[in-house]
């Protein structure tokens, strides 16, 4: 059977410059091929990646550039050879599209440490040498491997920053043997990665301490988001009283933070994980050495591993918080994000406001 072919335009937003504005944009994707399946947009959450690329912050940025790794949706069509997914199927597709689907990561369906490099949803070369262009518009076209199942249960807009935040968060807590109910989590920074986190810790049974250091933040996260502790981490003092009380520590915090005093808070062979991207580290080995402590890093997560997270969330109710906008709303989402000034996610209603 031939491969069925998406004939029709695709609308979208795109930045053309590093300026970082989109903009309406129409633009063709490649044919359906045996192994694909094309999707309907529903949904598409907004990641702070969507910034850093959409401005050429990483000074490799193809334009026009059509952001967005967060991305929900319905199947339109199937090639001839998809098994998993056929006609109005809910989907998902997260933060890679293809990998070289045969080195020692991709065979254990960790596609995210492919040897070769995934291919990033956005701005990234395929396999067929077009440049990838991602959820900001009105369908999409992705290899079977790398769309996910939505269970029925879960609402479609609340599993769009699942794709990205939450299994950024997720899978270092599993990777380090995090689901446990009476372990301890420290978490570092309240944001779109941080509150997931909290919400993961305390659906795994863990006592959650959240790091911040705005007092203002503490009533949301105990109250709100269920927190057992909160700590203002420029508080000496409340920092000492932690003093190897912690197993885990994620820093979810993108800034330039001493690693010294999270390191004090963990237990003899505590681990300190990074998931956002300062621009440097800094550690006094004292703080690390004597106590097996580890500092380790982490990026989002296989195909296997991200199926595995979207049903836990679904049995457990782990819920992002999210504001959904329209589509030309997404520069002004942008700014507000830049600004920390959204609680917690930002979430496109592509279907109903991109026309």
């Amino acid at each position: 059977m031939a491969s069925q072919t998406a004939k029709e335009d695709c609308k979208g937003y795109a930045a053309r410059d590093p300026s970082g504005v989109l903009s309406p944009y129409t633009f063709s994707r490649r044919d359906v091929r045996e192994d694909d399946v094309l999707l309907d947009i529903a949904y598409c959450g907004v990641c702070y990646a969507d910034v850093i690329w959409s401005r050429n912050f990483m000074g490799h940025s193809k334009y026009p550039l059509v952001p967005g790794h967060e991305i929900t949706g319905y199947v339109k069509k199937v090639g001839s050879k998809v098994t998993k997914f056929k006609p109005g199927d809910r989907v998902g597709v997260g933060t890679y599209v293809n990998s070289c689907k045969e080195c020692e990561y991709c065979n254990d369906k960790q596609e995210n440490y492919c040897v070769k490099g995934q291919i990033f949803t956005y701005d990234g070369i395929d396999s067929d040498g077009t440049v990838t262009k991602g959820g900001y518009s009105s369908y999409i076209v992705v290899g079977e491997r790398f769309c996910y199942t939505i269970p029925e249960s879960y609402p479609m807009e609340l599993a769009a920053p699942l794709l990205c935040a939450g299994i950024t968060v997720y899978s270092p807590m599993m990777r380090h043997n995090m689901k446990r109910p009476g372990k301890s989590l420290g978490v570092i920074g309240l944001g779109g990665l941080g509150h997931l986190a909290v919400k993961f810790g305390k659906a795994f049974g863990l006592k959650v301490t959240v790091f911040s250091t705005s007092e203002s933040k503490k009533e949301e996260a105990m109250t709100h988001l269920g927190a057992d502790n909160f700590v203002i981490s420029s508080d000496e003092q409340q920092m000492n009283a932690l003093t190897k009380s912690l197993d885990f520590v994620l820093n979810t915090a993108s800034g330039n933070i001493p690693c010294d005093p999270y390191l004090k808070t963990l237990k003899t062979g505590g681990v300190l994980a990074m998931v956002g991207f300062p621009r440097e580290i800094n550690i006094s080995p004292v703080a690390l050495i004597p106590e097996a402590r580890t500092i380790t890093g982490s990026v989002t997560g296989g195909t296997k591993q991200t199926q595995e997270m979207l049903e836990f969330c679904a049995e457990h109710k782990v819920y992002p918080e999210i504001e959904i906008v329209p589509i030309d709303y997404c520069n002004e989402a942008l700014e507000r994000m830049i600004k920390k000034d959204v609680k917690y996610r930002f979430v496109i209603d592509v279907a109903n406001s991109l026309k």
